[in-house]
């Protein structure tokens, strides 16, 4: 069952969420010894990243992995990973591994999956999911209407996937449903009415039509106008 939290304002929305992330990856690195983070790109969570980043944790024993990643170089403005490096992983956070989505030098993501998933199932299951959600219901890059959004719904499907939509811009990579399912904990990060009302309408649908509609039932949902 969706747990929903609403806020007075973003400010406070911001505070409070990286507080909560914060202490739920101290308390898997006290009962494990290691955490994983995933987290998504985009300037929306941006001011969590901030105050996460000075959190007192050990950030050696923390991997962070993306939700999913824009087929670019890290140079350009559209890099989820670029982003990641100037907002999260500084201060204390800077000690964190990074788990890349991205090989420099391909063209194309199939030509990485293989390399980029090995690195990431040693991390898995993910403590912490963070995840966004846009209007048309797509968390990730899972869009609706994607290339490859059956395939990555599926209980079987591979840790990533190369994901391609008419909504998506650049090709990208993609965490899929097994893993955003196996996360130890789960939350969503929504401002603005029109995504209140996308994820109320996400609730009653199917995830191959609303695919944040896939994790709603384990998610805590955190909203302000």
């Amino acid at each position: 069952m969706m747990e929903f939290h609403e806020y007075p304002d973003r400010e406070m929305l911001m505070l409070r969420l990286a507080q909560r992330i914060s202490s739920e990856l101290g308390e898997s690195l006290r009962s494990s010894g290691r955490a994983t983070l995933s987290v998504p790109g985009g300037t929306t969570p941006g001011p969590v990243f901030d105050t996460l980043s000075g959190a007192d944790l050990d950030w050696s024993k923390v991997a962070v992995v993306l939700n999913d990643e824009r087929w670019v170089d890290e140079d350009s403005p559209r890099s989820n990973t670029r982003l990641l490096k100037e907002r999260l992983l500084v201060g204390r956070a800077a000690k964190a591994e990074l788990v890349p989505l991205h090989c420099p030098g391909l063209a194309t993501p199939e030509e990485g999956l293989e390399a980029l998933a090995s690195g990431l199932v040693a991390h898995l299951p993910i403590s912490v999911l963070l995840l966004g959600m846009g209007e048309d219901m797509h968390t990730a890059s899972l869009f609706p209407g994607a290339d490859n959004l059956d395939a990555a719904l599926r209980s079987d499907a591979p840790a990533l996937l190369a994901m391609r939509a008419e909504a998506a811009g650049e090709p990208r990579v993609t965490l899929t449903a097994p893993v955003l399912q196996t996360a130890l904990r789960v939350h969503v990060l929504i401002t603005g009415e029109a995504k209140r009302k996308a994820i109320e309408n996400a609730a009653k649908r199917p995830p191959n039509e609303a695919p944040i509609a896939l994790i709603l039932d384990q998610a805590q949902v955190h909203w302000a106008p």
